[in-house]
């Protein structure tokens, strides 16, 4: 029973973008004006060939029965691919490897895919309106504000009191196009005939370019493919895996062949043909329904989003954000105010600059496609580390699914001009923020006066000189870079000549997984100069207690010992490292990323900073 209802959950999470795709996808794909195809009997079966057999490679074996095992114990996405194939001494090489830059392009176009997917869905549900009423047509951007402000509010009351509001609907919404679908299906049985891939052949041969265009269209039937791997630490993989075969992938294919049968019997159907496949008496309710999918269908991409920040700031590739977690079951679910509500602001604004999910439409698939790309990629390099596939069969499987989406990801590409630059500028964008952050505290840490002197020869060093008077109680100084001094003690002794009886040197690590077990949790090693180092290890998924941990772990009690946090104030320079602009770009973060004390968890009122000038 827990399996079945944490299944019909992830339906109100995982599975809207890809459920709510027959609103716009089959219009689209006849109607583009840039590859605009005649509705007859040919064009009708190869496209339903191809959405067939592109649900079954990509989203059902592909995602659903690969790629969802590759999860970093128990979270998924890119970015926890990453972690899983990156190399061992990735800390310290000065420049980022291929494969992990590969994922971290694939992370930065998922974040311009979580502005555009609440746009163009909300967009697409709204219009269905028109055909009700044309006079509506004048509130379809002001409603659709207004939807997306309602969304992006009810995002700080978590995901699992999200999934429990958007299961039903979610569950009432595949029941009803499967209804649909199957009446319309029965009337026109023949489209049945799609399932054989000649189709999808002839459909290339009769239509050449047109139909190589068309791909960027067909391909929005799959664009919630990759959200819902990002989203698998919600729910965990066999609910998902349940969810697919079970709730949403029959539905979703009785959808497709019934609209295909409505077109068979009605071209001109194409104008809608999700609506105009249901009677006229119950237009008004589905168009509510619709809306109140496709506000669902936002959710798989705002709590994927969600989760990829949150492993971006702890693998070191953005600076620390305010994390709320919004569960005391699992740690996987979280709220970050302000990546909410930048995509809030985003999603907006481009409701406002397009106003149509016609117009929206040219912008969106290039970023999951490329994603997808990556993600096969990674896949390819993580089976091969992993399981050990011989590479006569890795290769060539991994060889035909980049051909599919190599030329998903062609016929994208066209659509640039039109707004498919878009999410490449925001991809572009987020790129730099994640590289940027990665190497500038590298150098930041190359070039700080810590790090230089290890701990046993700091010890030394307080013996010979015998001039570091000791007093009474206890430091703790938070660190990075475990052996090494850090600054800010350096600092301390160097200009009051004192040191307390008790130090305690903390470094966090983050592991490349998303828990850690308590029992792995500390690593202690004690000096004879009254100096303590402590390793405290955490996922990239887990909040940081650093203070109750001390207590538990090593005995400090975090209400008679002071922490001492360093501050550096980063200033650019012609040193060289990088570019001058990029330097611009990491001060600005580091003066406005999260305080160091509420991300450990510190009492605020035993934190003392000491203030460094690094120059990169």
């Amino acid at each position: 029973m827990r399996m079945m209802a944490l299944a019909v959950g992830a339906l109100g999470i995982v599975y809207g973008d890809l459920g709510t795709s027959p609103l716009y996808s089959i219009k689209e794909t006849f109607e583009n004006e840039h590859h605009r195809l005649e509705v007859i009997r040919p064009n009708v079966l190869g496209a339903l060939s191809i959405i067939f057999w592109t649900l079954v490679i990509i989203i059902a074996i592909k995602y659903v029965v690969l790629v969802l095992r590759a999860d970093n114990e128990g979270e998924g996405g890119i970015l926890a691919l990453t972690a899983l194939v990156r190399p061992a001494d990735h800390a310290t090489l000065r420049r980022i490897p291929w494969i992990v830059l590969a994922g971290l392009f694939g992370t930065a176009l998922l974040f311009g895919d979580g502005m555009i997917t609440p746009a163009i869905s909300v967009l697409s549900a709204v219009e269905g309106a028109e055909l009700i009423d044309p006079g509506f047509h004048s509130w379809i951007v002001p409603l659709s504000v207004v939807i997306l402000l309602g969304l992006f509010a009810l995002q700080r009351k978590g995901t699992a009191m999200v999934g429990r509001l958007f299961a039903p609907v979610m569950l009432l919404w595949f029941a009803t196009i499967a209804v649909f679908g199957a009446i319309s299906l029965a009337r026109s049985p023949e489209v049945l005939q799609a399932i054989n891939p000649w189709h999808a052949v002839r459909y290339f041969q009769n239509n050449g370019i047109k139909a190589f265009l068309s791909m960027g269209s067909l391909f929005l039937v799959a664009t919630g493919g990759e959200a819902l791997y990002a989203d698998m630490g919600h729910f965990g993989r066999r609910p998902i895996t349940l969810g697919w075969f079970v709730g949403v992938m029959p539905p979703l294919l009785l959808c497709y062949f019934g609209m295909g049968g409505l077109l068979l019997r009605k071209p001109s159907a194409i104008e809608s043909p999700f609506f105009l496949m249901s009677p006229s008496s119950l237009r008004l309710p589905l168009v509510i329904l619709a809306t109140f999918a496709t506000v669902i269908a936002s959710q798989a991409l705002i709590s994927g989003v969600f989760s990829l920040t949150l492993q971006a700031i702890k693998l070191g590739y953005l600076p620390r954000m305010k994390v709320i977690n919004t569960s005391s079951e699992a740690a996987g679910q979280i709220y970050i105010p302000v990546v909410n509500w930048a995509l809030m602001i985003a999603c907006v604004g481009l409701v406002l600059s397009f106003r149509s999910s016609v117009a929206l439409a040219a912008a969106f698939g290039l970023a999951v496609t490329t994603t997808m790309f990556a993600t096969t990629v990674l896949f390819a390099a993580y089976v091969r580390r992993n399981w050990h596939w011989p590479q006569w069969v890795l290769w060539p499987a991994a060889g035909f699914v980049l051909l599919i989406e190599g030329a998903y990801l062609g016929a994208n590409l066209f659509k640039i001009p039109e707004g498919g630059w878009l999410p490449l500028l925001v991809g572009a964008v987020m790129m730099s923020i994640l590289t940027t952050w990665y190497t500038g505290r590298r150098l930041v840490y190359e070039r700080s006066r810590g790090g230089r002197v290890a701990v046993t020869d700091f010890c030394e060093s307080l013996a010979r000189s015998g001039r570091t008077a000791r007093v009474p109680g206890t430091a703790v100084f938070l660190y990075s870079h475990p052996g090494a001094v850090p600054t800010s003690l350096l600092t301390l002794v160097r200009s009051t000549h004192t040191l307390a009886e008790e130090v305690v040197i903390v470094t966090v690590e983050t592991a490349n997984t998303p828990t850690v077990p308590a029992a792995r949790r500390e690593t202690v090693q004690r000096h004879e100069c009254g100096i303590t180092e402590v390793r405290l290890r955490y996922g990239f998924m887990e909040p940081t207690p650093v203070a109750d941990d001390l207590a538990r772990h090593v005995g400090v009690d975090p209400q008679r010992a002071y922490f001492f946090l360093g501050k550096e104030t980063v200033r650019s320079t012609e040193l060289p490292g990088m570019a001058r602009w990029r330097e611009r770009l990491f001060a600005l973060m580091s003066r406005n990323t999260a305080d160091v004390g509420t991300w450990f968890q510190l009492p605020m009122d035993r934190i003392i900073e000491v203030g460094s000038r690094v120059e990169l």
